[in-house]
């Protein structure tokens, strides 16, 4: 018998499961030989399957006589992606290239592709119980393809270009051999497949080309014909008769105008050296002249007599006359011989004039001439357009046919792919693999038979025990109503009875052992000021830790309440925006600082029947807010106690302090308000009772609150209490 009741809360004894197990070790032990001894003859009377695999690697190849530039071609062909490799392995496993496979070997003369033909008894009676296909039904074509399918594994090694042929069967040659055979038959079908597409190509491109030499031919004709009718003669290869003699011309009165322009000045420099009376041998057109130079040397001659002369005669001596006679006589012919080349110059001035003047009648003509020749030029160049057209198709079609005949040949159209490992006879076979396979019967089975003990164990009863059993759990549970004493009964306040929080009636009742001995651990030293406690000191602590959220729980009832409204309204003198929501089950809080005892509140917002904005409330004494505890049904409102803890992170966000006044509350219901333990708790105890204090210390600090305030009211809860009156 399990001693254990009908109606009596039970648990699992782990030590019970592991003793019967201990127990029967000898039992098990046997049943996990004999399980091994089991799976070690069926490994051995399995029929051995040997596997071999051959890899093929998928790349791009070129005959080894392809000259660069039709290996750069062959390169930048279709890129080999993995929906490329993909298809070569669908290729691989398709119908033809397997029937060419099991035609090449002859395998449906083998009874290992063929087992259908044979049978047996199980298959038989599936058969006639038709719940399975009758194989025989099937063409024996059929039955060799899918038995060799069964047996065969084509997959794309990954990360690479590398396709896998793996193949299993009871003969390791035949194993080996017909991957090796699917290789060569794809390679075969590969290179077939580049010859006939090069046949193919040379047999469309023979009519093409011919056609094309005559289109190139009657396009050439066409281009000639049309040059000797409209005179568009080329003179070096891409110039027009026409254009080029208007480019000759147009050359030619450029210079005669450089001439006659170059005449002009030349002749007005020495119109000008003649009328102002200057030296003009220093013109370049006098001083080449010959006679000038011979009678500037007959001045000088003439002008060095006369100076010596004068040094020994008189200015009117007959020899000094003479001498002036014949110089004045030579500059005359100097300035003569001057007006001669002046007029030379004139007239090549006017020479150059009428050669302009008949150039430009010839650049007319030749410009209306040319202006035909383009006209003319149009057609030619479309017909000249068309003939390049044709002779560029051409030269394109006799490359691609040199190109497709020189790979008429086997040998010159090697397939896109290369084995890079061939299979070889497997020496082991791959299943059955006789120690895994023990080792993994013997695991198992020593597994399940301590799995069927430990049930008939539990379903026995003898592997349960009740959970008020233990001594220690009884002395536990003692502690525990010991630390509830405080809630159970609370202190009455000004003289009126506790009412429980409204978080009470969602609270949850049950305390672990490991709660109580945390009690045991906390220090029971009363503090020994009493101002340390004070409502003004928790201000302080509360303004220098910044926290966001304080809860506060009054056991004593309203006198508690009545410190925690202090508190607000002391954080909201000293320039704080702070916010105080009343969760008391007597609305204590509400009542002090509300101006309107009935406006909506927490359980109004709970419930549905209030929005959020209309739920703030301003102190009737002060800047602190307020969120009252509402007119609605507590426990429907407490329904949706989840999402306060929404509530109090979106006041948190707004305001600098969000205070929760919790009434009597215990642990249970706290953590209902908040997902973190990271929260100030503040016990208001207007006059600390070591008991409460020591017993709600203990009971938040085991539940993970670490920050956890003492705050006596004092002056400050009954100056609140007076301002309220």
């Amino acid at each position: 018998m399990s001693g254990v009741a009908r109606d009596q809360d039970v648990d699992i004894d782990l030590g019970q499961l592991v003793r019967a197990v201990w127990a029967r070790r000898l039992r098990i032990l046997a049943i996990t030989l004999v399980g091994a001894g089991v799976a070690f003859a069926g490994a051995k009377i399995m029929s051995p399957q040997y596997r071999s695999e051959t890899r093929i690697l998928i790349e791009p190849r070129a005959p080894a006589f392809a000259s660069t530039q039709q290996a750069n071609d062959a390169s930048a062909g279709p890129l080999m992606d993995e929906l490329n490799i993909a298809s070569q392995v669908q290729l691989l496993q398709s119908a033809d290239l397997l029937k060419k496979v099991i035609n090449d070997l002859k395998l449906y003369n083998l009874p290992e592709f063929d087992d259908a033909a044979s049978g047996s008894a199980m298959s038989s009676i599936l058969v006639k119980l038709h719940l399975k296909k009758n194989p025989l039904e099937n063409p024996p074509e059929e039955r060799v393809i899918d038995a060799f399918v069964e047996r065969l594994q084509v997959y794309q090694v990954p990360g690479s270009r590398v396709i896998g042929i793996t193949f299993t069967s009871k003969d390791p040659k035949l194993a080996a051999a017909i991957p090796n055979a699917m290789a060569n038959v794809y390679l075969s079908t590969q290179s077939g497949a580049k010859l006939d597409s090069n046949s193919e190509a040379t047999r469309w491109l023979e009519p093409e080309i011919e056609g094309l030499r005559q289109k190139v031919s009657e396009a050439e004709r066409k281009v000639a014909e049309y040059r000797t009718s409209h005179g568009l003669l080329q003179t070096n290869g891409t110039t027009t008769f026409p254009a080029q003699q208007l480019n000759d011309i147009s050359a030619e009165l450029t210079r005669v105008r450089g001439d006659k322009a170059n005449a002009e000045a030349r002749a007005q420099a020495v119109r000008n050296a003649l009328s102002s009376g200057e030296a003009s041998d220093t013109l370049p057109d006098i001083m080449s002249s010959q006679a000038i130079q011979r009678l500037k040397g007959t001045e000088s001659g003439l002008q060095s007599q006369i100076s010596d002369l004068q040094t020994s005669l008189l200015n009117n001596h007959p020899r000094l006359k003479s001498l002036r006679a014949q110089l004045s006589d030579i500059r005359n012919q100097i300035r003569q011989e001057t007006q001669k080349i002046l007029a030379s110059i004139e007239n090549e001035s006017k020479v150059a004039d009428l050669r302009a003047s008949e150039l430009e009648r010839q650049s007319d003509t030749v410009q209306a001439n040319s202006a035909r020749a383009g006209e003319d030029e149009v057609g030619l160049n479309a017909l000249e357009r068309e003939a390049n057209a044709q002779r560029q198709l051409l030269e394109t079609y006799l490359v691609r046919y040199r190109e497709a005949a020189s790979r008429a040949d086997s040998n010159s159209s090697p397939a896109d792919a290369r084995i890079v490992s061939r299979a070889v006879e497997p020496v082991d076979p791959y299943f059955p693999k006789v120690v895994p396979i023990v080792v993994v019967a013997a695991v198992a089975t020593l597994i399940m038979s301590a799995i069927v003990i430990m049930l008939a164990e539990l379903f026995s009863g003898r592997a349960l025990r009740p959970t008020d059993a233990s001594p220690e759990t009884i002395e536990a549970e003692a502690v525990v109503e010991e630390k509830h004493v405080p809630q159970a009964a609370p202190i009455a306040a000004a003289g009126k009875p506790v009412q429980p929080s409204m978080l009470a009636v969602v609270a949850d009742e049950e305390d672990t052992i490991e709660d109580v001995k945390a009690a045991e651990d906390v220090p029971e030293d009363e503090p020994e000021d009493d101002n340390e406690f004070s409502v003004a000191s928790v201000a302080d602590y509360l303004t220098g830790s910044r926290a966001p959220l304080a809860i506060a729980i009054s056991p004593t009832g309203e006198n508690g309440s009545a410190a925690t409204v202090s508190l607000t309204r002391m954080l909201a003198d000293a320039g704080h925006r702070v916010i105080l929501i009343d969760m008391t089950g007597s609305g204590y809080p509400t009542e002090l600082m509300a101006e309107d005892p009935a406006a909506p509140g927490v359980t109004d917002l709970l419930c549905g029947e209030a929005a959020f904005g209309d739920t703030i409330h301003g102190d009737r004494l002060s800047d602190a807010h307020l969120i009252p505890q509402g007119q609605s049904d507590v426990r429907r409102a407490m329904r949706g106690v989840d999402r306060l803890s929404l509530l109090l992170d979106a006041l948190a966000a707004a305001y600098d302090l969000v205070v929760v006044e919790c009434g009597s509350a215990d642990v249970a219901g706290v953590s209902r308000l908040t997902r973190s333990r990271d929260v100030e708790i503040i016990l208001s105890l207007p006059e600390v009772e070591e008991t409460i204090f020591v017993a709600l210390m203990t009971e938040f600090q085991a539940a993970g609150y670490e920050r956890v305030v003492l705050m006596s009211g004092g002056e400050g809860a009954e100056q609140a209490l007076g301002r309220a009156a």
